[in-house]
């Protein structure tokens, strides 16, 4: 069975990661059961192993933590459903990128539960919203913003950190960095396409597609 875990409030990063890392040891152990966690950070930025430095924009705004996951630079904070995602992929066919495609996948399908199409796309890592909405680019076509982040690191086979969804954060956080190195797209939320989401509606949301990408 896996536990689901919603905690209230604002979360510390670093209590975070600890107890992140506590779990997947026991996970690994077989003491404890695969988890997800929902939950939100104060507003901070996060550093991938790829970061470059120059995409830190202004250095001295929030807190900056390195979290030794795949990817760039990442803003969390209030606002945004951060799901941390605690599974033994060992026991799930032991192939990262399938996994990583799942999560992709899921994150799609929460959205569509909004009747917003999250799209991929090739060398741009999360989840893209075409906007419709905005005037056409100068090659006349319309801008993509993203509306979600995937980073993921494994240890024995069980992963951690995970994904985060713009639900309603504050858009203008995201301007002290170049959000996964992207610099010629911006970033949305739900509440910013005009949706009036609950971070609760999205919580019902990610129970409710969770069994049909992952089978449980």
């Amino acid at each position: 069975m896996i536990e689901w875990k919603i905690s209230p409030g604002l979360t510390g990063y670093e209590d975070a990661v600890a107890e992140m890392e506590a779990r997947v040891a026991e996970i690994a152990a077989g003491t404890a059961p695969e988890l997800i966690w929902l939950l939100e950070h104060p507003p901070l930025y996060t550093s991938g192993t790829s970061a470059r430095p120059e995409d830190l924009l202004t250095p001295n705004r929030f807190p900056v933590h390195d979290a030794r996951r795949g990817g760039q630079y990442t803003y969390h904070g209030p606002g945004q459903r951060v799901i941390y995602v605690m599974l033994n992929v060992g026991m799930r066919g032991r192939d990262v990128r399938a996994f990583v495609a799942q999560l992709e996948a899921w994150v799609i399908a929460v959205l569509d539960e909004f009747n917003v199409k999250g799209e991929l796309r090739d060398g741009r890592v999360g989840v893209w919203v075409t906007r419709e909405d905005k005037p056409l680019g100068p090659d006349g076509i319309p801008p993509e913003d993203k509306i979600a982040a995937i980073g993921v690191r494994l240890r024995k086979w069980i992963s951690f950190h995970g994904i985060s969804i713009n639900v309603e954060p504050d858009l203008e956080h995201f301007s002290g960095i170049v959000p996964c190195g992207i610099a010629q797209h911006g970033v949305t939320s739900l509440v910013d396409l005009g949706l009036p989401v609950t971070m609760a509606d999205v919580d019902v949301a990610l129970r409710k597609r969770f069994a049909e990408i992952f089978g449980d």
